[in-house]
């Protein structure tokens, strides 16, 4: 009788793995199909420039060590502003969101400026952000704040709340002090929420930190700073392969705050699965 190696992966455990390593490829064999489709077939060779095939993306600026080399020490200034921008909207969100959680009052006052603050459109402050702070790296970590602190707020609250009411009156025939009760139960219940905004508010960062690079350009160019500077002069293929690298850098954030979250809470909730 035929016997099984221990610990050897099976059939029915390679077919799911194979599967979910088939989606993304097939999406991205699609993604340049259509991108090959628009560039040769639909524009006209006079104008291609518009949007220049992947293959002359990938030998005139990606594998170019002269253009692409801006590009990457670019992108690690717009890494450290968005990075810093998470880590700061992600202090202010949880703290405002606890503050708001501890009282109806406050919570009355406080959100709905946190609303507005949403609402308004970034474009519309940003004089208004380099008139008070300058035009260097603190106005463009502000405007990663502005863009990212929002849901932060919002998911920490929406976590607290949520709390199973049963558990809120052991707390209370226990005599726990508020201080416990949001220690013990509310930050441990309310972890999921916030590590869940905390996924959301990654990519808005990046977007934050790019818009920020093309507004002030004070300091350290960015790679917004080079994305409209290669707009300017009509370089599609240094302006595609940034917009690349912006992209992997917004995925790489996505994927190290997933990975965060799992190993957070995914042994005993399901967003961490």
């Amino acid at each position: 009788m035929a016997t099984r190696t221990l610990g050897a992966p099976t059939r029915s455990t390679v077919r799911p793995l194979l599967a979910k390593a088939l989606v993304p490829v097939v999406c991205v064999g699609l993604a340049l199909g259509a991108w090959y489709a628009v560039s040769l077939l639909l524009l006209a060779p006079e104008r291609r420039f518009l949007l220049p095939p992947p293959h002359a993306v990938l030998t005139e600026s990606l594998l170019d060590p002269a253009t692409v080399e801006p590009m990457l020490r670019a992108l690690a200034v717009t890494a450290r502003v968005a990075l810093v921008g998470l880590l700061v909207a992600a202090v202010l969100g949880v703290a405002i969101g606890v503050l708001m959680s501890q009282a109806r009052a406050i919570e009355r006052v406080v959100y709905p400026y946190a609303v507005v603050l949403q609402a308004i459109p970034v474009l519309a402050v940003v004089p208004l952000i380099g008139l008070w702070f300058g035009y260097g790296m603190s106005a463009r970590t502000i405007v990663c704040v502005l863009i990212a602190v929002h849901p932060i707020i919002a998911m920490t609250l929406f976590g607290i709340q949520s709390v199973d009411a049963n558990l809120r009156e052991l707390f209370t025939l226990g005599r726990a002090t508020r201080l416990r009760r949001l220690l013990s139960l509310e930050l441990p219940a309310a972890l999921p929420s916030i590590l869940t905004s905390l996924r959301t508010a990654a990519g808005l960062a990046v977007t934050g930190a790019i818009i920020g690079d093309m507004f002030f350009a004070k300091g350290q160019p960015g790679i917004g700073t080079l994305l409209d500077t290669y707009r300017a002069r009509l370089q599609s293929e240094d302006l595609l392969a940034a917009l690349l690298l912006a992209a992997l850098f917004g995925v790489a954030v996505f994927a190290l705050c997933t990975a965060a979250q799992r190993l957070t809470v995914g042994r005993w909730h399901a967003s961490g699965r």
